[in-house]
């Protein structure tokens, strides 16, 4: 019996997490809490360690069991911060790097959904957070290495991506026209424009993000200011409200003008949800005819001609849209006859490509068909892509020249 799937969604914020969840068998995420049946999702980043023994607690139970205690044991807090910081925390007279202990903390995350679930494997991890940058993929992906998770089973994004993936997942009468987020945490406010063109194949996506900082003053004024602006000119189906910032009773006029002949949601999960929803696009689970190309996604498709047994066609390397953080390409091919590779660089919504003639200058000379080529393509930015073409040679025939080719595509 095939056993069922287990995709997982992770929001990551700056003191908390909240973590969702589906399998084949239900195919709509759902947000976990620490406290069954209660709606209480946000897991607080922090660890307690009990004296003398091995023993870790997290999210509220650490705050609980530090009470309990009195002080017997050491209360660990901002987990993420200090892991950005690089720190060292010393627990009964051992220094541990925070990143081991956000490690820990994870582990435990991660436990939720199989609780919940049953003692089923990841088959696929969404980390999202706010901004998404080098540093933390390259944090992320050394505490994944850590917990055993294999490159194939996770991928990242930042929450503009997630409020995509989530908005996209609705009911189309919720994403007909334009749909708007707000976004208000750690004292930041920010807005997000979802428009779809329905010209292309797929529907390319573009997210609008513009920053405000924060609400001061008449809260309520201020915000229906930035929410009349937004929607100027625009056809929107609805908008939703994530985070601390909207809570309490201050919102009235700003109320009235978002839910004036569309609908409005307010809640915490939409980012858990969001990425939780695009690892069962990425596995092909849920039928996606859109693309979005946002600024840490490649902006053009690279490709090459190649010659099989049903003819010449264009292979694809690269698909615009693609995580330059994640995106890598591998592939062997025999030169056919002059010693160069032409590759095709092509923007989605256009029907013309570029196309590089990369020269392989003093490659050995000899018969056609009888050399042997690596490529490997990695995103350096959105626009630039590095190209490493390495002479494998032909086997008995002709030994390989170990020749590397380094190169630069760029529209």
């Amino acid at each position: 019996m095939t056993e069922e799937k287990l995709y997982i969604g992770m929001d990551i914020g700056k003191n908390h997490v909240l973590v969702s969840c589906f399998t084949e068998g239900n195919g709509e995420p759902e947000t976990l809490s620490t406290i069954a049946g209660s709606e209480q999702y946000q897991i607080p980043m922090a660890l307690y360690k009990k004296r003398g023994i091995g023993q870790w607690y997290f999210g509220r139970e650490a705050f609980e069991r530090q009470n309990a205690d009195a002080g017997g044991g050491t209360l660990i807090q901002d987990l993420w911060e200090q892991t950005k910081a690089g720190s060292v925390i010393r627990i009964e007279d051992v220094d541990y790097r925070a990143m081991d202990l956000l490690a820990v903390f994870f582990r435990k995350v991660l436990m939720l959904p199989r609780r919940y679930k049953g003692q089923m494997k990841i088959h696929l991890l969404g980390l999202t957070v706010e901004d998404l940058d080098a540093e933390k993929v390259k944090m992320l992906k050394e505490i994944m290495k850590k917990l055993g998770i294999q490159k194939e089973q996770f991928f990242m994004m930042d929450h503009s991506e997630s409020f995509y993936y989530y908005a996209l997942s609705q009911k189309k009468e919720l994403w007909l026209h334009d749909v708007v987020l707000f976004s208000g945490e750690n004292d930041r406010l920010w807005s997000c424009v979802l428009s779809r063109n329905e010209n292309t194949t797929p529907q390319i996506v573009t997210l609008l993000k513009k920053e405000y900082g924060r609400l001061s003053g008449d809260r309520d004024l201020e915000f229906s200011e930035y929410i009349k602006e937004v929607f100027q000119g625009r056809i929107i189906s609805c908008s939703y409200l994530v985070g601390d910032g909207f809570e309490g009773d201050w919102m009235k006029q700003s109320v009235r003008m978002l839910c004036s002949g569309r609908r409005a949601f307010f809640g915490k999960n939409l980012y858990t949800k969001g990425v939780c929803y695009a690892a069962g696009v990425r596995d092909g689970y849920f039928h996606w005819p859109f693309v979005y190309i946002g600024e840490h996604e490649l902006k053009y498709n690279v490709s090459i001609k190649v010659r099989t047994g049903e003819g010449i066609s264009f292979y694809s390397l690269l698909s615009a849209g693609e995580s330059c953080f994640e995106a890598e390409k591998e592939c062997e091919v025999i030169l056919d006859d002059a010693p160069r590779v032409d590759f095709w660089l092509q923007y989605p919504e256009s029907g013309e490509a570029k196309v590089e003639t990369l020269e392989l200058t003093d490659l050995p000379e000899c018969p056609a068909k009888t050399t042997r080529l690596r490529i490997t393509l990695k995103p350096l930015s959105d626009q630039k892509i590095q190209v490493s073409i390495k002479d494998l040679g032909f086997g008995e025939i002709r030994k390989s020249s170990d020749k590397v080719f380094l190169y630069t595509l760029k529209m």
